[in-house]
């Protein structure tokens, strides 16, 4: 039989686009076997690119019980460890079968730790230890051009260092994850006898610590009032507002304040202008990227990761998950502007940035071993949905703006004396755009401008206004900004923390799109922990891992040594939590009847007043209906039909005809809709 090159992939898409450039005449024969897609292309040789499904292979415990601790583990196909995962079984015996035949084994897989934990997994145990003589082909993007490169010097073997680092995480945030979960689940198990799914874990527990006291600092702030004072000032005709040089804590003294610039004229004490330079922008990481897309498109950061994904497969973008702020030269700065402005919204600025002598981009300190910053390629996109386009957009206006010069500008601050009382007055205008001009519409200056002024003019003081207000609490984290606090401290990857924030809101920890709020049972998990095992909500000793595991990919540190070191943390921790079982297990269950009790409550009742409307079922009929809780004790006989099929969630408005409570339906293959509550509702009359 006629022997050939298996290369793997990490992706479908990726294999697709693999075969395409290595193919001789870009047309490689698409082959499906039981369900599995795989390519087979000729060049100098035959080639089989195969793909995976992400990782085929998962961390099992070695024992089929639920107890806890568990400490034996092994490496196992997914589908013998989760639900859902039969057709990985298939996937498996497919590339054993190409397995068999080859005569030579590339991992192609992205090149990160998770990319390279995947094709390791799938040579060592699928294709029967081809780990050890297998080599490598590193890209950042999935152009023709580089792929073709990328094969043309393939490494001679795995990045085992890499590979190392990454088993050591996985393994590391399993025995985390794995013991401190089932031992909050099996405390309230115990107590209630109905199972909920609790979980914390390595990089979990301190996140939501974050969230908890922030919630906390915001729950306990009280308001304190201030006053300000602003001068609405006329100056060569033209009215400004200039504001007291300080903010006051005491009404009397802005009262008197106020008094005392009951006058119609003032005069400039001091002119103070100052010219700056802002420089253009870093390259993008994968967390700038998240966090400018949620700044300005409102994309939470797993649905940015997502779609920059999707992108990177169409081989419009380089490899998104990526910590690096370097874009080096090789990657042809020229090249990809010349491509870009054969795009009509690009094409001016990339043709003033051609036009420069040096092309030199502005970046940061953080590198990344594996891939540089992310870029265009200077592909042009085909059909792309909205969401891709400005990803797609802000990544190309972010690449051409690296390369702009220092914006400047001018600064203007003025002083006046008003009745004695110093009122400050101040304005920007914009000398040199530079690089702002690449990067709009993602910037915006807001300029206010003043005239020239000079020290002892007089102005005219039209009116003097005293305003009462009070201090704000300190703002609940977005997406945006627990991000950014996540990379801060140095806790999860580029690749996993967009993943814990979704398991927080999916746990119910959390809730809220734009301003998360920590709901009952996020606060009883996190007391719970920080109570009986500290250290796990701790982000110093996340911290510690982490660098514990770059020292594993330096060579510095061994695996067993981080594991075992893991282990001894968590043993006195394990014990603590069976030992409070019973008092966990209560605190647990409580807050979980009330969260199951408000997730079923719709609003308030119209008629009691006092009376909370919740979502029930007859126990003669089955039926499920909306009560008021008053119907209980006998006092309010309240309800209103739901609808039978499909799931209900409480929404929280009300209804605009007749104020009447509104629920979500969402139906299975139709689109979520508002249903008011009330039958008699004249929203709902025909005609």
């Amino acid at each position: 039989m006629k022997r050939y090159t298996l290369i793997i992939t990490e992706k479908p898409d990726a294999a697709n686009r693999i075969a395409m450039a290595l193919d001789n005449s870009s047309k490689p024969e698409k082959i499906i076997d039981s369900g599995v897609p795989y390519y087979k292309a000729d060049r100098n040789g035959e080639i089989i690119v195969v793909p995976a499904l992400g990782h085929l292979y998962t961390v099992a415990s070695k024992e089929k019980n639920r107890n806890c601790p568990v400490f034996d583990y092994q490496w196992v196909p997914r589908y013998l460890a989760e639900r859902n995962a039969s057709r990985i079984r298939t996937w498996l015996k497919v590339i054993a079968k190409l397995a068999e035949d080859a005569e030579e084994f590339v991992d192609a897989c992205d090149f990160d730790m998770e990319g390279s934990i995947i094709g390791y997994s799938i040579l060592k145990y699928a294709c029967g230890g081809k780990d050890e003589t297998a080599k490598r082909m590193k890209y950042s993007t999935l152009t023709k051009e580089e792929l073709q490169q990328s094969y043309a010097h393939l490494s001679a073997h795995l990045d085992f260092a890499l590979i190392e680092a990454g088993l050591t995480r996985h393994e590391v945030d399993w025995l985390y994850g794995i013991n401190l979960s089932r031992a909050l689940t099996t405390a309230a198990k115990n107590v209630s006898r109905q199972y909920t799914t609790l979980s914390t874990g390595r990089v979990q527990g301190p996140t939501l610590r974050f969230l908890e006291l922030r919630e906390k600092d915001v729950r306990s702030f009280v308001p304190t009032p201030y006053w300000t004072i602003t001068a609405k000032i006329e100056i060569n005709g033209v009215t400004y507002e200039a504001e007291y040089e300080r903010i006051i804590q005491n009404k009397n003294e802005a009262t008197s304040i106020v008094k005392e610039c009951k006058t119609d004229e003032g005069q400039i004490e001091s002119v103070e202008t100052k010219k700056f330079e802002e420089k253009p922008p870093l390259p993008f990481d994968l967390g700038a990227l998240q966090s400018e897309a949620y700044k300005f498109f409102r994309y939470t950061p797993i649905r940015s990761s997502n779609i920059a994904q999707h992108l990177y497969l169409e081989a419009l973008i380089s490899y998104p998950r990526t910590s690096s702020q370097k874009l080096p030269a090789a990657i042809g700065y020229e090249t990809i502007l010349r491509k870009l402005s054969k795009m009509s919204i690009f094409t001016k600025n990339a043709t003033k940035l051609l036009s420069k002598t040096i092309l030199k981009p502005r970046e940061g300190e953080r590198t990344d071993p594996a891939h540089p910053a992310i870029y265009p390629t200077g592909e042009m996109p085909k059909k792309i949905s909205i969401p891709e386009k400005n990803i797609f957009d802000l990544v190309v206006r972010r690449f051409m703006a690296v390369f702009g010069e220092p914006a400047t500008f001018q600064s203007i601050k003025i002083s006046l004396d008003i009745g004695g009382n110093r009122f400050l007055l101040s304005g920007i205008r914009t000398l040199d755009e530079g690089w702002l001009d690449f990067y709009k519409p993602y910037i915006t200056i807001k300029e206010s401008d003043l005239p020239p002024l000079i020290e002892g003019q007089k102005i005219l003081a039209k009116q003097v206004t005293v305003r009462s207000n009070f201090t704000k609490p300190p703002a609940r984290y977005n997406p945006r900004s627990l991000l950014l606090k996540m990379e801060k401290e140095e806790i999860g990857t580029k690749a996993t923390r967009a993943a814990i924030i979704q398991t927080l809101l999916n746990r119910k920890y959390i809730q809220g799109s734009d301003s998360f709020v920590v709901c009952d049972l996020g606060f009883e998990v996190t007391e719970i922990l920080s109570k009986y095992c500290s250290t796990v909500v701790s982000p110093e000793l996340t911290r510690k891992l982490e660098e514990a595991m770059d020292e594993i990919r330096q060579g510095k540190e061994t695996r067993e040594s981080v594991l075992l070191d893991v282990i001894e943390i968590l043993k006195p921790v394990i014990s603590e939590l069976k030992q409070k079982e019973s008092v966990i297990g209560n605190r647990l269950n409580e807050t979980l009847k009330k969260s199951r009790l408000e997730e079923r409550i719709v609003g308030a009742c119209p008629k009691c007043a006092y009376g909370k409307l919740i979502m029930l079922r007859s126990r003669k009929t089955g039926k499920r209906f909306v009560g008021c809780t008053n119907y209980f004790e006998q006092k309010c006989n309240v309800t209103f039909p739901l609808p039978q099929n499909g799931k209900i969630k409480p929404c929280s408005t009300v209804c605009k005809s007749c104020g009447s409570p509104m629920v979500y339906a969402l139906m299975k293959g139709k689109k979520p809709w508002k249903l008011c509550l009330n039958p008699s509702c004249t929203s709902k009359r025909s005609g």
